[in-house]
């Protein structure tokens, strides 16, 4: 049809180049190649089918200028709220280290991320306590062919997670020769700087196909000290909040029963209620430093009997660090002075109220990754049915640890200091380096992720229907994983203070069955119908159809559509989480109510809340559709417009955490919130813990539009330019009973538009990205939007040379000032959807031999 051969837009034309094939034979006797579409087990004769996908092939990925897979995906409108990265890593980061993608802002464990369209070993650090994920820092940009974003849902072919849809990452393969590629680049404010090289070698015979890529990465710290108002708690001199912890240096005491603050408190940071403040910001790590290296193969052997055997393997290693100020520590670590101590202005026994022994040191975590994947198959086909059977193998392995220089102050050793009169807590006093010594421990988290997958699959002509080929795919695939988190003992002892402590153990095993049809009811009208059963065995079975079509209206505009259901299993965190401690944010208005004291005095105070798993929890579950329009009058124009639904039901997620408050924490002698003993006259004692857990309680549903369109100019003796458009508009998000649709985090509007200039070896690029307004997390005031213009350059010198320079956030735009959420976002920008590094340059060399 000559309209589905005008639908082709400049992005689905590389991926015509880049997907793996089979021939057939034309009418007319010549080869045509049948392709697999991410979104599809069938092979087509043409790309485009009846589910959205943006495609951003390697030249695209270049022309961005990124050498990190998760600065690149975050610009992308599709990406929304719960997406994570290393920017901001703390020692309240449960997944420190790691990085994550979250499609229509339903959450990283929402998304499924395939590599070469097979799943990967999830993440053992576990986001935000329980949440599973891929790590997206484990795929170096430079091994990219082409990312494909599926914005669909895709349980039905695919099985768990693709709920909000698929980002497929497809590796290059077909090399012949070798490839050098060399990287610099730095912020022009602060001190941040990355490197980057990558060596891709390729070979090709008629008995088969080799590739190997070799890659390095490496980025320097940028410190909260280096980034002004960016990097401090009080935003009270720019329009927010003083966020600053009552955990001080000095700090503060109890004598006779009495809070008193430390006579050498500074008047600057003495509260009316006798705490003493301490700006923890510019102890923090804005971007950490972090170091890649990886090694990736792909090799195909042909056999005679039209068999292909082919291998995969990744490795990768990845180091990366997490900070925070000193050890925060109150009440419940139970410290008290003796009146003998030689410092004690008191001169009786006293107790210590919070305080923060910043003379031990910021805290300071190093992490690192192993991953690892192999997969080995064949491949052939057999009475024009194109067969597949493989084995899979993957491993993640993770481990961070922090050593006595890294600020890590174990309370039974402070307190036996204290007791000897070596270790002075008064006056904000800095303590010898042997007494710091004596105070400190060593510790060290581990993880451990496996999956073993084995499938078999047949893709072909089933039949005819009115002399019209139904196409057919159907496979089995059997899957095992299994994850282990396992903290430091001293964690679990309760010796360490003011950190996350996950411990995790668990394992399932899961077969499925699919199967898939593309049938040509018209010859400008294809149905898809798919379906897939899944079984586990932890929650149980569940059958997942998908029907979705393809309308040929005229030679110029097409029509598609799609509904689905999808599922997501319950994390192996979720269900085997043993007793692990999050530090969040909230108002203790029960303490100051019954002690009475100034409300104020009991605003965003850090609580210690244990989780543990919950074996009874069912599947998440989803209902999506998707209808969509595709105008495309020439080769050089396309124009597409989706409007998609989304409904999540079951939603597994913590109890919310005022909700447990407000219900348990008005008592002395609540079990579910465990407070300390009243102090002197107190009525109430300070909050020691909150138990809490998962459960299947909320519900999610997004609604939006998504345009994407494409344009290529080809001008007389100027070269052509080509202009790109990716737009996302957020109609609807609602989340339990609150609508969030243009609220924290949930912009209603989000676009990049890229323009590239190509004459003879010169290539130009502008490209702009904007995130609209939303409403700050009070409600009183919004985050302003914000539009970023990045622009690079290009010349090839020769076949062998080509030079790039280019600038990213060209204009220097800061992040737009936000109150934040008193939580993760504390530093007056919202962490996790705006970047406050600033100006980046950079310069790239491409060697071809």
């Amino acid at each position: 049809m000559k309209a589905q051969k005008w639908i082709l837009s400049s992005c689905a034309l590389a991926v015509a180049l880049a997907l793996p094939s089979v021939a057939v034979a034309a009418e007319d006797g010549a080869k045509v190649e049948r392709l697999e579409v991410t979104g599809s087990r069938i092979k087509r004769t043409d790309i485009e089918g009846p589910s959205p996908i943006q495609s951003i092939g390697k030249e695209d990925i270049a022309n961005m200028g990124f050498d990190n897979l998760q600065q690149l995906l975050e610009k992308m409108p599709a990406n929304g709220a719960g997406a994570f990265s290393t920017r901001g890593n703390s020692q309240d980061s449960t997944a420190n280290g790691s990085a994550s993608i979250s499609l229509r802002g339903l959450g990283p464990d929402a998304t499924l991320v395939l590599i070469n369209g097979r799943r990967v070993a999830i993440s053992s650090f576990a986001e935000g306590v329980s949440n599973s994920f891929v790590d997206i820092n484990n795929i170096p940009v430079s091994a990219i062919e082409r990312i494909d974003i599926l914005k669909d849902g895709a349980s039905a072919i695919y099985g768990s997670d693709a709920i909000a849809g698929v980002v497929n990452i497809v590796l290059k393969k077909d090399i012949e020769g070798i490839e050098v590629n060399l990287g610099y680049g730095g912020a022009t404010g602060p001190h941040y700087d990355e490197k980057t090289a990558n060596l891709v070698w390729g070979t090709k015979g008629d008995k088969g196909t080799a590739s190997i890529i070799l890659d390095y990465f490496k980025n320097s710290t940028l410190s909260a000290d280096e980034m002004g108002r960016f990097g401090t708690a009080n935003q009270e001199p720019y329009g927010g909040d003083d966020n600053r912890s009552s955990r001080g240096y000095p700090g503060y005491f109890y004598v006779d029963g009495v809070k008193t603050p430390d006579p050498d408190c500074p008047a600057d940071r003495l509260t009316g209620s006798g705490s003493c403040l301490f700006d923890y910001g510019p102890y923090n790590l804005t971007i950490p430093a972090a170091e890649r290296v990886g090694a990736i193969g792909q090799f195909e052997y042909f056999f005679d009997n039209d068999v292909t055997a082919f291998l995969e393997f990744a490795m990768q290693h990845n180091t990366s660090e997490a900070g925070g100020a000193a050890t925060p520590l109150d009440e419940s670590a139970g410290l008290t002075v003796p009146g003998t101590h030689p410092d004690n202005p008191w001169g009786k026994d006293i107790l210590i109220g919070r305080y923060r022994p910043v003379d031990a040191g910021a805290r300071r975590w190093d992490i690192e990754s192993d991953s690892m994947r192999l997969v080995a198959g064949l491949r052939g086909t057999l009475n024009e049915w194109d067969w597949e059977v493989a084995a899979q193998k993957g491993r993640q392995e993770q481990t961070q640890t922090g050593d006595r220089s890294q600020g890590w102050v174990r309370v039974d050793y402070l307190q036996r200091e204290i007791d000897a009169g070596r270790y002075n807590p008064f006056g904000a006093a800095v303590n010898s380096p042997d007494v710091i010594d004596a105070i400190t421990t060593s510790l060290v988290r581990q993880g451990v992720s496996h999956m073993t997958a084995y499938n078999a699959s047949i893709t072909g002509q089933a039949f005819t229907l009115a002399e019209r080929d139904v196409m057919m795919a159907a496979g089995v695939e059997y899957r095992e994983e299994d994850v282990s988190d396992v903290p430091d003992e001293q964690f679990q002892r309760g010796l360490i203070f003011g950190t996350e402590a996950v411990s995790a153990n668990a394992e399932r095993d899961q077969w499925a069955a699919y199967v898939e049809f593309s049938i040509p009811v018209t010859d400008n009208f294809e149905l898809q119908l798919a379906g897939r059963y899944d079984n586990y065995s932890d929650f149980g079975t569940t059958t997942n159809p998908k029907v979705a079509f393809q309308w040929g209206i005229t030679d110029e505009i097409t029509a598609r559509g799609s509904w689905a259901t999808g599922f997501r299993a319950p994390s192996l965190a979720q269900i085997g989480l043993g007793p692990s401690q999050e530090s969040l944010f909230l108002d203790d208005y029960y303490f100051c109510q019954a002690n009475g004291l100034d409300a104020s005095e009991c605003e965003n105070l850090d609580q210690n809340f244990l989780f543990s798993g919950n074996k009874e929890l069912e599947a998440e579950e989803s209902e999506s559709w998707n209808v969509g329009m595709i105008y495309a009058p020439n080769q050089s124009f396309d124009l597409s417009l989706d409007w998609y639904n989304i409904t999540q039901d079951n939603k597994i997620d913590k109890l919310e955490p005022q909700d447990v408050y407000d219900a348990n924490c008005g008592s002395q002698n609540s079990p579910i919130c465990q407070r300390l003993a009243p102090v002197g006259a107190d009525n109430l004692g300070t909050i020691d813990k909150i138990l809490s857990s998962f459960v299947n309680i909320s519900s999610q549903e997004v609604q939006g539009i998504d345009l994407s369109s494409h344009y290529t100019l080809a001008t007389d003796g100027y070269g052509d330019v080509k202009f790109g458009l990716e737009y996302s508009y957020l109609m609807d998000f609602e989340k339990g009973d609150k609508d969030w649709t243009g609220k924290y985090r949930f912009p209603e509007h989000r676009w990049l538009g890229t323009t590239n200039w190509t004459k003879d070896d010169l290539s130009v690029n502008l490209n702009l990205s904007y995130i609209g307004e939303f409403a700050d997390y009070n409600e009183t005031r919004n985050v302003d939007a914000q539009l970023l213009v990045d622009m690079s350059a290009s010349y090839r010198f020769s076949e062998t040379l080509k030079w790039t320079i280019g600038m990213n956030n060209v204009l220097d735009e800061e992040p737009p000032f936000a109150i934040g959420d008193g939580d993760g976002d504390l530093y007056g920008y919202v962490m996790a959807t705006h970047n406050p590094m600033g100006r980046y340059a950079y310069i790239k060399l491409n060697i071809n031999f």
